[in-house]
């Protein structure tokens, strides 16, 4: 089965409301789409959203390392080599995350349909449900808890908090008016987004431990960089730190874990280069007892399906955040995962089980 057509697509879905961290406001998912065509008819299947301020891409970035230093590699190249395809695709320019995740998921999308199996079964078939948390933008307090108490209202019983924006005073605001609101069943969990330096951390996740709002962990409380900052956090609070943004690679990750700077790594496609990648950072924290969450950014329900069939297919991924979708405006695609409520079901379809794709609605012309 060999790679002979790369089609690159821009698509924009609108969000129901504005997507707020420390880092960016989103109103529009916008994202490349990558179409591989083999020889034997199966087609698969890639998104890439530009994320700036996290992994440096941009929809002009992602689209031209696609067409111009991607493609021309892997033309012709035989699926049956995916080990040497994904060395080659790594090897032919540094960076650039994004859109080496999308033709990763491509080719897995690829290689499970040539298989028969549905991608989560593909790569170990652990389970075939998850739940997803739901995430609550940083605003003012009232308006995060009023946000809280919808999701709540909604069915979701695991919140994800923005935080880290403006004085950290204000969060600690802001989680007392949600955690007033929604009671103590709820699980929540914190995403400072490097927003803290680590003192600051320090103090302010003491304090909310003080006045016992019961966060279940604090996601990248200090600058990605910042190793020896998050450990020091790590070891002075009793809350599970989490880190994101400091670990893309699986060098990073080995970092992390060799220093103890963290008791969770979140896991993204986006950041790793595709599940190639995050199957070896997944494998390391395994090895060295740290569970991972399985995260996204903000992406259709194509980009989620493949992040959901990796986190399904492995044990040692526990938690999830695949609320992205649940956040647009539409669905342009057709198959793929199936959401109901917090619960999402995996299709036994084989590959991705992308059934069609609504290309109309702000997308560009294939290349």
């Amino acid at each position: 089965m060999k790679i002979v057509q790369m089609d690159t697509f821009k698509i924009a879905v609108p969000l129901i409301k504005p997507f707020k961290t420390a880092l960016r406001t989103v109103n529009t998912a916008e994202a490349i789409y990558v179409k591989i065509i083999c020889d034997t008819g199966v087609i698969g299947w890639g998104e890439a959203p530009p994320t700036l301020v996290i992994t440096g891409d941009s929809l002009q970035s992602i689209e031209t390392t696609i067409q111009t230093v991607i493609k021309p590699v892997l033309i012709g190249r035989s699926l049956s080599n995916y080990e040497d395809i994904f060395r080659e695709m790594n090897a032919s320019i540094v960076g650039h995350s994004s859109a080496k995740a999308a033709i990763d998921m491509a080719v897995y999308d690829c290689l499970s349909q040539h298989a028969n199996m549905p991608l989560y079964q593909f790569l170990g078939g652990y389970r075939d449900k998850l739940d997803t948390d739901y995430t609550v933008s940083v605003n003012s307090p009232q308006e995060m808890a009023e946000d809280a108490v919808s999701y709540i209202q909604q069915g979701f019983n695991v919140l994800k908090i923005k935080v880290g924006k403006d004085d950290s005073s204000t969060d600690i605001d802001r989680i007392s008016a949600i955690r007033e609101q929604i009671g103590k069943d709820v699980v929540i969990r914190l995403d400072a987004n490097q927003g803290w330096e680590p003192k600051e951390a320090i103090r302010v996740i003491r304090k909310m431990e003080d006045l016992d709002l019961q966060i279940e962990l604090v996601e990248q409380p200090v600058k990605a960089w910042d190793i020896q900052g998050m450990k020091q956090v790590t070891g002075a609070v009793e809350t599970l730190i989490m880190a994101d943004e400091a670990v893309f690679t699986p060098k990073q990750a080995f970092e992390v874990l060799k220093t103890r700077s963290a008791d969770l790594i979140n896991i993204k496609l986006m950041k790793a280069g595709g599940i190639h990648q995050a199957q070896a950072i997944n494998s390391m924290a395994e090895v060295c007892g740290v569970e991972c969450m399985m995260g996204s950014m903000i992406e259709t329900k194509l980009g989620i399906s493949a992040a959901a069939h990796f986190a399904a297919s492995k044990k040692n991924i526990t938690r999830y955040d695949f609320d992205a979708p649940l956040m647009l405006s539409k669905d342009i695609i057709n198959g793929g995962i199936i959401y109901q409520g917090r619960n999402i079901r995996l299709s036994d379809i084989p590959g991705l089980g992308i059934k069609s794709i609504d290309l109309t609605g702000g997308a560009g012309d294939g290349n």
